[in-house]
């Protein structure tokens, strides 16, 4: 008789155990596929945040800035010099015409973009090199603003370019495009093999 007791005991301790480690199975199970959704979700709130800096900020200014360098560049080899200042008396005509109806159009452009969009800049901070961007063309709405007036005395911008606009342009584009990736297929993987352990446990497959 003790010893049915015990066995009994030992079957009853057994199933206890099992339906605790079930439990607990079922627990960490929960937990895992909880931080899985919680990532993929984070992943997804990361990839819209890249977007829009990209569709709202940087994509616009990438492309106003590429094409302004191009357009620039042309004029230069029309004109067979390697920088356009200083601009002759003999140039002046054309500098103009680009000026108002190339440069500063596309000038206008980013800087609505930078004024309009900052809170979608990468840095903390609003870098430098924008504030510079946007005070160097304020300076040139004055010299136009003179040149419809009839006087020319003044042919560029009292503020310079600031060289380093463009570089950090294509810099924040190009890391941002590189992050898009990531997180697309980081996103596209995750969900796929969210799917694919819903489908096993359907079949009765396990999980994979």
């Amino acid at each position: 008789m003790p010893a049915i007791e015990h066995s009994t005991l030992t079957l009853s301790s057994f199933l206890q155990n099992a339906a605790t480690l079930t439990i607990l199975l079922a627990f960490i199970g929960y937990l895992a596929t909880f931080a899985s959704a919680r990532m993929l979700e984070r992943r997804r709130d990361k990839l819209r945040l890249v977007n829009k800096r990209l569709n709202q900020f940087y994509g616009p200014l990438y492309v106003a800035s590429k094409a302004g360098d191009i357009a620039y560049r042309s004029l230069l080899q029309k004109q067979g010099k390697t920088q356009s200042f200083p601009i002759t008396d003999d140039e002046m005509k054309e500098w103009t015409l680009w000026m108002s109806t190339i440069f500063m159009p596309l000038n206008d452009v980013r800087e609505k973009i930078i004024i309009e969009k900052a809170y979608l800049i990468i840095e903390e901070h609003m870098p430098q090199c924008l504030l510079d961007f946007v005070t160097h063309v304020v300076g040139y709405k004055a010299v136009l603003h003179k040149w419809e007036e009839g006087d020319y005395s003044e042919r560029r911008s009292t503020i310079g370019w600031p060289p380093e606009f463009d570089v950090y342009v294509k810099r924040s584009y190009n890391a941002l495009k590189a992050e898009q990736t990531r997180l697309i297929n980081d996103t596209m993987w995750s969900t796929f093999r969210r799917s694919l352990r819903r489908k096993n446990k359907k079949t009765g497959n396990g999980n994979w």
